[in-house]
């Protein structure tokens, strides 16, 4: 894939500090930040972030035009109008030609993202679940993520999160598939970015342990009973023995 286009990242920061002052020395037991917000000009898409110590708590997207919740809960709790978030993104868009000439039109370096696939609990054949592909190290944040069942793609449930901001300044998603664990069924997270030369397969199917057959079975127990009684036989003989000789005359 060939990077076109511009990206621009915003950082808002808010610092709010509750705990007291020292001399010297400032500690935050909490931070709230706004931010990343970004927009590029691939696909004229963009993102408003709100966290809070370092854990997301709700986006806007310039396409969805709305304030999506981490989790649904939060929002019954709070309240933000996706309009400020909107006004971020249009100021970053506006001052994109801007920063594209200041850099010498030099493009952003692709990372090559990371990609994990982990069951959301235990496996058990039967049980229903939830694969979860954890993608990292994004850069830029423009990214395609699909699910496939035994190499077909599969739409029907697939669920995904919105960019997490990291440390590092790069991005991490989460993808989500419900199913139900088989051993006709495997799995795969099909990752297609710029930064890699082809798309990547992750690759994942339950591990089934392979039960011994019944004759199998049969000869362990054989040899193991075979083993105990020759060892009780060679320490019967060893005690007696001993109590020979130490019964002896000298």
């Amino acid at each position: 894939m060939v990077l076109s286009g511009g990206l621009v990242l915003g950082l808002h920061t808010l610092m709010t500090l509750l705990s007291p002052q020292e001399a010297g020395a400032i500690k935050a037991d909490h931070m709230g930040s706004y931010g990343p917000a970004f927009y590029q000009s691939y696909d004229g898409s963009g993102q408003f972030t709100h966290d809070f110590d370092g854990e997301q708590l709700f986006s806007v997207d310039l396409k969805k035009r709305e304030a999506v919740w981490r989790l649904p809960e939060f929002g019954n709790f709070a309240y933000f109008d996706p309009q400020s978030g909107l006004a971020s993104i249009t100021m970053i868009k506006a001052h994109l030609d801007v920063l594209v000439e200041r850099s010498n039109r030099t493009r952003a370096t692709n990372v090559p993202p990371r990609v994990t696939v982990l069951p959301k609990s235990h496996v058990e054949l039967g049980q229903p679940n939830v694969l979860i592909c954890v993608v990292e190290n994004i850069f830029p944040p423009v990214i395609n993520i699909t699910w496939l069942r035994n190499g077909q793609t599969i739409t029907e449930g697939v669920a995904q999160t919105s960019f997490y901001a990291q440390p590092d300044h790069l991005f991490r998603k989460f993808h989500y598939l419900p199913f139900v664990p088989s051993v006709d069924d495997f799995y795969d997270c099909k990752v297609e970015h710029w930064g890699l030369d082809e798309p990547l397969f992750k690759h994942w199917e339950p591990q089934v342990p392979t039960l011994l057959p019944a004759t199998t079975e049969t000869l362990v127990c054989t040899l193991g009973l075979a083993l105990g009684l020759a060892g009780f036989l060679v320490g019967i003989t060893l005690i007696i023995t001993g109590t020979c000789l130490s019964s002896t005359p000298r």
